[in-house]
């Protein structure tokens, strides 16, 4: 299994995870590239930001249902079939 499969298996497991958690855990070099991959095979992959008590903001990657107005962009884009 590779470093892209091992990410999205944990996202799809219902982990949320930063940029260096993925970086540290799963020894990406880049986690953003792995990110926009999982993104291209057709997973709706949200970065959600948070501020915590220090007014630190991270960003958090989990997977999630597209709403109908990214499915309506895609369709629009790709054309309808």
């Amino acid at each position: 299994m590779n470093q892209k499969q091992k990410v999205l298996e944990t996202l799809l497991n219902g982990e949320q995870l930063t940029a260096k958690q993925i970086s540290s855990r799963f020894n990406v070099g880049n986690p953003y590239e792995v990110v926009r991959q999982i993104r291209r095979s057709g997973y709706a992959v949200y970065a959600n930001q948070r501020t915590n008590s220090k007014g630190e903001t991270k960003t958090f990657y989990r997977v999630g249902a597209p709403t109908r107005a990214m499915i309506a962009t895609a369709y629009s884009v790709m054309g309808a079939v």
